[in-house]
Parts: C-alpha cells; sequence; structure tokens
C-alpha cells in the first residue's frame, strides 16, 4: 500500500515530489476524496473541516491542483449502500485524511468498513494523512488529550502524564489504542511545534517510550513515504526516530 504521512499536508516542494512519485502522474491529472470526520469532535470542529477545503490549509490539501475532488464523509457511509460510494473511492488516486482526534478516525474508519477494505482497494491509491490522519495509521498509536473525550473510539490504556516545558509542566491525559493496522511503526505530528509542546524533544520520547514499536517524530515539513515495504523520510526540517529500545537516530 502507498502512504504519506504528514504534519501539515503538502507543506513543501520535497513533500509535494514524494506525492507524485507516489500517485505516478502529476496531480493535475489525479481524483481525490477528501475525509473531514476526524475534527468533528473538537469544538468548532464544522469550521476547521472547511480550512483544508477552502481555508488557509487549503493549498496544502485540496486545492492543490488535483483533477478532481469530492469529499468522502465516514460517519455516513454505514447508512448507505455500499456500491454507491464504492465506485468513487476505487476510482480515487488519493484519499486525504484530515486531522482531528485520531480515536474518532479509527473508529469509523473501522465502522464504515473502509479499515478492512483500504488494502484490497487499487494498489495506486495513496494515503495522504494530516496530523491525527496520520496517526491512526499505525497498528497501535498514542494521543494526548488536555479535556475529557465524549466520542466515539475506546482506548486500550488510558493515564495521567505531566509533560515538561520552558512555561512549567504540562499535566495531559495519555492515551494508547488500536490503529488501522496499515504501518509497523506510529507517528507523532507537529515534532518541535510551538504550539504543541507535548510534541517537544524531550516529551516526544517520553510518548513513544510507551509504545512498543518504532514511532517517527515529524515537524510540519516532514513526511513519511510509504510504498508496500519501502519507508522513507521526506524532510526540508526536522524529525527523529524512537526505537523501542528507545535508541534515538537524528
Amino acid at each position: 500500500m502507498k502512504l504519506l504521512l504528514t504534519s501539515a499536508g503538502i507543506s513543501n516542494k520535497s513533500i509535494r515530489n514524494a506525492l507524485v512519485d507516489l500517485l505516478g502522474k502529476q496531480i493535475e491529472e489525479s481524483k481525490a476524496l477528501f475525509v473531514p470526520t476526524g475534527v468533528y469532535p473538537f469544538s468548532g470542529g464544522q469550521y476547521y473541516a472547511w480550512n483544508p477545503i477552502g481555508g488557509e490549509a487549503a493549498p496544502r490539501m485540496c486545492q492543490l491542483g488535483w483533477k478532481s475532488m469530492g469529499i468522502l464523509e465516514l460517519s455516513v457511509l454505514p447508512s448507505i449502500d455500499r456500491d454507491k460510494w464504492l465506485p468513487s473511492l476505487a476510482q480515487a488516486d488519493a484519499l486525504l485524511v484530515w486531522g482531528g482526534d485520531p480515536l474518532f478516525i479509527s473508529y469509523w474508519m473501522q465502522k464504515s468498513g473502509l479499515t478492512d477494505l483500504l488494502p484490497s482497494l487499487p494498489a495506486n491509491l495513496v494515503y495522504v494523512g494530516v496530523s491525527a490522519g496520520s496517526i491512526a495509521v499505525a497498528s497501535i498509536f498514542a494521543e494526548t488529550y488536555s479535556a475529557d473525550r465524549s466520542c466515539a473510539g475506546s482506548p486500550l490504556t488510558s493515564e495521567e502524564i505531566v509533560f515538561s516545558s520552558d512555561k512549567g509542566e504540562i499535566p495531559l491525559t495519555f492515551i494508547t489504542a488500536n490503529g488501522m493496522g496499515l504501518t509497523k511503526f506510529a507517528v507523532i505530528p507537529h515534532f518541535e511545534h510551538k504550539d504543541h509542546l507535548e510534541a517537544s524533544s524531550i516529551n516526544a520520547e517520553i510518548w513513544a517510550s510507551k509504545l512498543p514499536i518504532p514511532v517517527y517524530a515529524i515537524d510540519d515539513e516532514t513526511a513519511i513515504k510509504v510504498d508496500d515495504d519501502s519507508v522513507e523520510v521526506v524532510s526540508e526540517g526536522q524529525w527523529k526516530l524512537f526505537t523501542p529500545d528507545k535508541t534515538m537516530n537524528r
């Protein structure tokens, strides 16, 4: 399967080139479907869902110059005959999965049947993840929460963790959960971002230590390019790989 896992979408030329390489043709010749589902549990989620379509993030996601663009809303798929929406998915060259809550994305991917369908779809389909859309593809993943979750998706474990920052301690709820099982590694997005202190270098190491698989921490200028068994880091920014024995590379 082909995946391009990002923090912030197609944010630079290197990531765009990686997308074109996975597609096997230019973006202008490619059809895409956009999945906004994961952002709805958040306050203002309806507005955030528009951002990658017609807002500030659109040039990094839905307005890249696609030949055609459609919306695939996961939460309605169980109530629609599969033969009404599956042909559009089978004809798509890219599935663009926006961020939000990775447990919510995982839940609706499973509920809609996409988790089981994706590996059997045409080999040319490229899964493009953004933030939580990248987190959710792993067999097991983790995420931090500053407030109680009140949406679908069941964690495996939940614990309170205090992360550190130059602004003081950051108490957060740390949840691990089963994901889609498309990769043998996990992702921490927004590495070293000023608005994501839980993903600083020090805190990302704590985060990764809770998972039994390799973990890539990637910033908004980095992507993980997966083509079947080939895994490549594409970066114009910063990233680190944490392995289960906690050895850090780069």
